[in-house]
């Protein structure tokens, strides 16, 4: 049976996250999906992974890798929109202020935050790392971790809880040209709006688009 933390990927070291990109991040709360829908997403993915490689032309293999990335996506989080079940604490406003602090507060200090949203069991973020001294080839892994270590024991003791949180693995993705760039910041702000949250993405006071990308929403 597979456990909640395959989730997104296979257990394995992440994968190379160069500090001079953009990176477009999901993360999600820990149990927030059935262990079904988890392994039904795993099993798919690993037959079209089979197929992928058994291509021999490297240009399109990469090509066919990225596709099944973007995917499988949005496959994980379109389920994550339509979640009945599973816990989503973020639907709290008190947990979800905790979280978005956090995120602004990093703003301008550990990256320079494009957009982000918070949905009642996960988050995105749109972010280019700034201001590191590390060499680390494991940039956004190292953000991700303090941003959920903080945002999880402050939840957790505002809902009297304890243990696990966040799920440990998380979506990270470079994003590589501009009209992906914006293609990203308007799913991102309409989230709530396509899932019937609200009716104009301004409406949700857990979304964040910084002031040059907001013609993009118009």
């Amino acid at each position: 049976m597979p456990s909640d933390g395959n989730d997104f990927y296979r257990r394995r070291l992440p994968h190379y996250q160069p500090a001079q990109a953009t990176f477009f991040v999901t993360f999600r709360l820990t149990g927030s999906l059935p262990a079904d829908v988890i392994a039904r997403l795993m099993e798919e993915r690993q037959m079209r992974e089979h197929l992928i490689d058994q291509e021999e032309d490297p240009e399109r293999k990469k090509l066919l890798q990225e596709e099944e990335h973007r995917r499988y996506f949005g496959h994980f989080d379109s389920f994550l929109d339509s979640a009945q079940a599973g816990n989503k604490w973020l639907a709290d406003d008190g947990v979800a202020g905790i979280v978005h602090e956090a995120i602004l507060h990093r703003n301008g200090s550990v990256y320079d935050l494009l957009a982000s949203c918070i949905m009642p069991n996960h988050v995105h973020l749109l972010f280019s790392p700034v201001g590191r001294r590390d060499s680390s080839p494991y940039i956004v892994t190292k953000i991700l971790e303090n941003l959920k270590w903080y945002t999880a024991l402050k939840a957790n003791a505002l809902l009297g809880r304890r243990g696990a949180f966040w799920q440990h693995e998380s979506y990270d993705h470079v994003v590589r040209s501009e009209g992906e760039l914006t293609r990203i910041i308007q799913y991102v702000a309409f989230n709530p709006v396509n899932t019937g949250l609200c009716k104009r993405w301004q409406d949700w006071k857990w979304t964040y688009v910084k002031e040059s990308f907001v013609k993009l929403l118009t």
